[in-house]
């Protein structure tokens, strides 16, 4: 294995992790900024506010996208066994 190869399985590394974490990272994002908009319009500045919601949105991205992430791990799990069959 050359450094070539050495940096495609890491790039291919750091964009799975970016694909696997976007749906929760998403989520939290428009959570956030749909109650940091509440509280502007309303004046509640409680800072407790934003964390009941915000878990609660991730929890569900969690259950909803997790088998996308499993799939998009799976399959560069398989990548990298094949790459290492191929020596």
């Amino acid at each position: 294995m050359d450094g070539l190869e050495v940096l495609d399985l890491g790039r291919d590394a750091l964009w799975t992790t970016v694909w696997m974490s976007a749906p929760i990272m998403i989520a939290g994002l428009v959570v956030g900024l749909v109650i940091a908009f509440f509280q502007a319009l309303t004046q509640i500045q409680e800072m407790t506010l934003v964390f009941v919601p915000k878990i609660m949105a991730i929890f569900a991205a969690l259950l909803i996208f997790l088998p996308l992430m499993g799939a998009l791990l799976a399959g560069f799990s398989n990548q990298i066994f094949e790459r290492i069959a191929a020596f």
